[in-house]
């Protein structure tokens, strides 16, 4: 891959990550960032389609949920030649303290909460990392720490 700023994406996943690597830290930082606007893009672009969409079709695929008796959920419709499947996800939020409380008194009565509910224990890191050692210690055999995916942001710097 020549240092020339005219390339497409399919140069770019066409050339080896380990020949990209030495490329000058100024066409890394150019290819980054046009990946990074062609990726906001293509979301706007995708977000404007799916918007068009639901004017088109969300009022069809409402009417047929409300038919089938259901608030949310898939519906399937042709239009034309194309086959439409309208998914309308659920999404459920539970109040913890509400659901806390609802746990203690399953227990209290002497039935395993378990058998009704998922039980999940999280500690803020933040929170973690300000606690004395005393206290850390009675955690650290339950902590694993992990890593994520590796990420880089670049910047030109100022000449």
């Amino acid at each position: 891959m020549s240092t020339d700023v005219n390339f497409t994406p399919e140069q770019v996943l066409a050339t080896p990550a380990g020949t990209l690597a030495q490329q000058p830290a100024e066409l890394l930082f150019i290819i980054k960032n046009a990946a990074a606007d062609l990726l906001a893009s293509g979301k706007a672009l995708s977000d404007h389609i799916d918007q068009a969409i639901d004017f088109k079709w969300g009022e069809r695929a409402r009417n047929l949920r409300h038919d089938a008796g259901k608030d949310t959920g898939v519906v399937h419709f042709d239009d034309g030649n194309v086959r439409v499947t309208a998914d309308l996800p659920k999404k459920v939020d539970w109040d913890q303290a509400r659901l806390a409380e609802i746990t203690r008194r399953i227990t209290d009565s002497g039935d395993d909460a378990k058998q009704y509910v998922e039980i999940s224990y999280r500690v803020s890191e933040t929170k973690f990392n300000a606690w004395p050692e005393t206290l850390k210690s009675a955690f650290e055999a339950a902590r694993t720490v992990k890593s994520g995916k590796p990420s880089y942001r670049l910047a030109l710097m100022k000449e």
